[in-house]
């Protein structure tokens, strides 16, 4: 792998400047005004396919944003890989909380990145880690060490639950068919601790309305005599937890696949220090469900929390009224066996349940995806496992990881293919969060690190 490194050297500011190009487009899925931008996005990634040696490269359309598809085919008894990630990016709101512009990426050098982190929306999730990908191929391509058939899938529109991501799957079944699914949205324990994804957290997504009267009413004629539908909203959704922190939605936890002990045990292995997750994200202690670690509480259990939440006045000065509606998106993270839909359902019932005769309710779903666990005696991780014991110089160690990832069940339903999750990213990135920055060091490391996967794929798969 001699030539790989050598041309990933002598390449590492062009790749970077590249990144950086791409960064400065806001891809906003979630957001119509940005459309035309998550567009001109696609159409950089098709064109760096296309400079990287793919044989084709073509943007998809699809009902939303599009998927962009590139292959390179190079022989039919080859295994092959195909690469997933998405250009898409969250909101960057807060804009006041960001220390710079999210779409004017600069480099910063940080307690740990010495070697400076990426300071931009989407540097982490998903634009730097999937762009690895591209830069890792073309270096393959560039020393003709490519031994494996090798497809792309690089979509739009992740960040609002792949909407049309099934309907591409179902209509390219025999063109995307693969060996293996490799993502990199991930994250590892640390710099000095590597580690693969082995698990994901399903997710089930809602919003909320609660009305009272039918208009906004001055608080001080009518305060005290009629429903708040903020208050009510507050008191309903305290209610769904209770001291435990265990959540209150009868059924919520009868489908849970529950860890043993020895798994359990093995988790605890890994490296955490609690006193550090409290400094690094501001907080003087740490909460959750009783009976569980923060790491477990954040990986192997589920969750319920509001993502958003809003009703009457919130502008300059004061404006005394009791609000018509009230509002609040919540999701709720699951692990293995619990299912979105089931799950959607049941908080339906259970929130129409106790809400009080004087307001009307209404749950509108948004969108869900499955749990996922993948095996650690497969080909394909036992190939992941030695490329980062390679290049990171020590074995990797199996993670449980907390988010979601919904296309990763889809791509095992309808491609019948499991996935490898070789991230590169760190829990601290700020993913979703104001300042979202990721390492330089991670970036180059992934661009490192992603050909030895491929050579051992191909070794194993003989």
């Amino acid at each position: 792998m001699s030539k790989v490194n050598e041309f990933i050297s002598s390449n590492k500011d062009r790749f970077l400047e590249e990144l950086l190009e791409l960064l400065r487009i806001p891809s906003v899925s979630a957001d119509s005004k940005y459309k035309a931008d998550v567009r001109t996005a696609a159409e950089y990634i098709q064109k760096k396919l296309v400079e990287a040696g793919a044989d084709k490269a073509e943007i998809c359309e699809t009902a939303g944003h599009p998927i962009v598809y590139g292959e390179k085919l190079v022989d039919e008894n080859a295994p092959t890989i195909l690469v997933y990630g998405h250009y898409d990016v969250q909101p960057p709101d807060p804009l006041d909380l960001w220390d710079s512009p999210p779409f004017e990426p600069v480099i910063k050098k940080t307690e740990l990145h010495p070697e400076g982190a990426i300071f931009a929306r989407g540097s982490a999730d998903d634009k730097g880690q999937m762009y690895m990908h591209i830069k890792a191929f073309e270096a393959m391509m560039d020393a003709g060490v490519l031994k494996c058939n090798t497809k792309f899938i690089i979509e739009g529109e992740e960040e609002v639950g792949s909407k049309h991501l099934e309907t591409f799957l179902l209509e390219n079944k025999e063109m995307l068919k693969t060996d293996v699914v490799l993502i990199s949205d991930t994250d590892m324990i640390s710099n000095d601790t590597p580690s693969i994804t082995v698990g994901l957290r399903g997710l089930s997504y809602v919003e909320v309305e609660v009305t009272g009267p039918n208009r906004d009413l001055h608080s001080g004629l009518y305060g005290g005599a009629v429903p708040n539908p903020i208050n009510v909203l507050a008191e309903m959704i305290a209610s769904l937890k209770d001291d435990k922190k265990y959540i209150t939605i009868p059924g919520f936890y009868n489908d849970v696949l529950e860890v043993t002990a020895e798994d359990r045990a093995a988790m605890a292995m890994a490296p955490f220090d609690q006193e550090d997750y409290k400094k690094s994200i501001g907080l003087n202690d740490v909460e959750g469900e009783e009976g569980f670690s923060t790491k477990e509480r954040a990986s192997i259990r589920p969750t319920l929390d509001v993502n958003g939440i809003w009703g009457g006045y919130t502008g300059e000065g004061a404006k005394t009224v009791i609000a018509s509606k009230a509002y609040a998106k919540i999701s709720m993270r699951l692990v293995p066996n619990q299912k979105p839909d089931k799950i959607t359902e049941l908080f339906k019932a259970h929130f129409e349940s106790i809400a009080p005769p004087s307001v009307k309710v209404k749950v509108t779903p948004h969108h869900g995806g499955q749990p996922y666990l993948t095996p650690t005696d497969s080909i394909a991780y036992q190939a992941a496992a030695k490329a980062m014991e390679t290049t990171f110089g020590k074995e990797p160690i199996p993670n449980r990881g907390g988010g979601s990832i919904p296309i990763v069940a889809l791509f095992e339903e309808i491609l019948k293919s499991k996935t490898v999750l070789m991230g590169f990213g760190l829990d601290t990135d700020a993913i979703h969060s104001p300042n979202e920055h990721y390492g330089v060091f991670n970036f180059f490391k992934g661009i490192e690190t992603i050909p030895e996967f491929f050579k051992n794929f191909a070794e194993m798969n003989k």
